[in-house]
C-alpha cells in the first residue's frame, strides 16, 4: 500500500495549465451559476469541488483523486452500471454541485481529465493509497442526537461556517468569487442528491478533516460521538431538493446504502432510521435480503441448486 500525498500539489508544467486546477479550487469563476456566460453554468452552486476535495484533491480522507484516473470504467451501485470518468464528474456536478453535466466532449471536461490523470500520474494501476477513499469510521450505536449535535455545531463548526450554516463568501453575491468556508445547508450548499447530505458520509469526513486546521486523518480532533451528532444536526437543514436525481439512484434497492434517506428499502425500517440511525439493525435485514436474491438467482440459473437431494 502507497503512502498518502498528504497536501501534495503538482509543479506547473506545460502538460498542467494553473486553468486545470483552477477548475477544482475555484470552480464558481469558471463554471458557477454567477459566470455572465450562462452557457457555462454548469455548477448550481457557488461552491468548489475543493470545498469537499481538499487542497485540490491531494489530502488522504478528504476525497482525494490520486490514482483515479486508472480505475474508471468501474461499476456504480448509483447507477446500476458501469460508468466512465466523465460520468463520475458529471454526477459531481449534478448531484453535490446542484447543477447540469458538462458535454464529455468540451474544453472544460477535458481539463478536469487531464487535471485527474496528471494526479494518478506514478500511481501503478490497481495500487492501494492510504486514504483513497473515506475513512471507515464505526459510529455511535444510536440514532443521532440533533440537539448535541446543534451545541456541538455552535461551539466547533460555526465560526466558520456561519451560525445559520450558510458559509463565508470571499466576496459578495454576483461576483463569482463562492467561499472562503462552505455553506453547510441552504440555497447554496449541495443538494439533497449528495453524499454529503447522508449522515455516514458526512459523520467520517467530519471525524477526520473538521474542525480545519486542528483535526488530522491520524489524529483527529472531535468525539466519535461529536462527531457522529453534528453531523445528524447538518443533515438536518434543508438544501436544494433534488428529486428528479434521487430518483435516479439505485434504482436497485439492494444497492442502496444504509444512511440513503429515500426508500423503497428492502428493510422494514423507516427513512428517518435510514437518515439518522441506528444503522445495525438496517445492515444485518439488508445483508439477508441480498444473500435471499443471490439465491434465488442462482437458483434460476441452476433450476436444480435448490432441490433436496434424492
Amino acid at each position: 500500500m502507497l503512502p498518502p500525498r498528504s497536501g501534495w500539489l503538482p509543479c506547473w508544467s506545460v502538460t498542467l495549465s494553473r486553468v486545470n486546477v483552477a477548475l477544482f479550487t475555484h470552480t464558481s469563476e469558471y463554471l458557477g451559476p454567477e459566470v455572465p456566460d450562462r452557457s457555462k453554468r454548469y455548477a448550481g452552486t457557488n461552491m468548489a469541488c475543493g470545498s469537499c476535495h481538499r487542497a485540490a484533491a491531494t489530502i488522504p480522507y478528504a476525497a482525494p483523486l490520486i490514482g483515479t484516473y486508472s480505475v474508471y470504467p468501474q461499476f456504480q451501485p448509483r447507477f446500476g452500471k458501469m460508468v466512465s470518468l466523465e460520468n463520475r464528474v458529471n454526477l459531481c456536478f449534478t448531484h453535490s454541485l446542484s447543477g447540469r453535466e458538462i458535454p464529455e466532449d468540451s474544453k472544460e471536461m477535458k481539463a478536469i481529465i487531464a487535471y485527474i490523470e496528471y494526479l494518478s500520474r506514478g500511481v501503478p494501476r490497481g495500487a492501494k493509497i492510504i486514504g483513497e477513499k473515506e475513512m471507515v469510521v464505526e459510529e455511535p450505536k444510536r440514532a443521532a442526537n440533533l440537539v448535541r449535535g446543534e451545541e456541538v455545531y455552535k461551539n466547533q463548526c460555526a465560526v466558520c461556517h456561519g451560525a445559520d450554516g450558510r458559509g463565508q463568501r470571499v466576496g459578495k453575491v454576483g461576483d463569482t468569487k463562492g467561499y472562503t468556508f462552505p455553506p453547510l445547508w441552504g440555497a447554496d450548499a449541495t443538494s439533497e442528491s449528495a453524499s454529503m447530505f447522508r449522515i455516514l458520509s458526512t459523520y467520517q469526513y467530519v471525524y477526520v478533516n473538521m474542525p480545519l486546521g486542528q483535526a488530522t486523518w491520524d489524529r483527529p480532533a472531535l468525539s466519535k460521538d461529536d462527531a457522529y451528532d453534528v453531523a445528524g444536526f447538518v443533515v438536518s437543514h434543508p438544501r436544494q431538493p433534488r428529486e428528479g436525481e434521487v430518483a435516479k439512484d439505485f434504482s436497485n434497492p439492494l444497492d442502496k446504502p444504509e444512511d440513503f434517506p429515500w426508500g423503497p428499502y428492502v428493510d422494514s425500517f423507516s427513512e428517518m432510521q435510514h437518515k439518522y440511525g441506528p444503522f445495525d439493525a438496517i445492515r444485518a435485514e439488508t445483508a439477508s435480503a441480498r444473500e435471499k436474491a443471490k439465491r434465488e438467482k442462482e437458483a434460476k440459473g441452476n433450476p436444480g441448486a435448490l432441490s433436496a437431494p434424492k
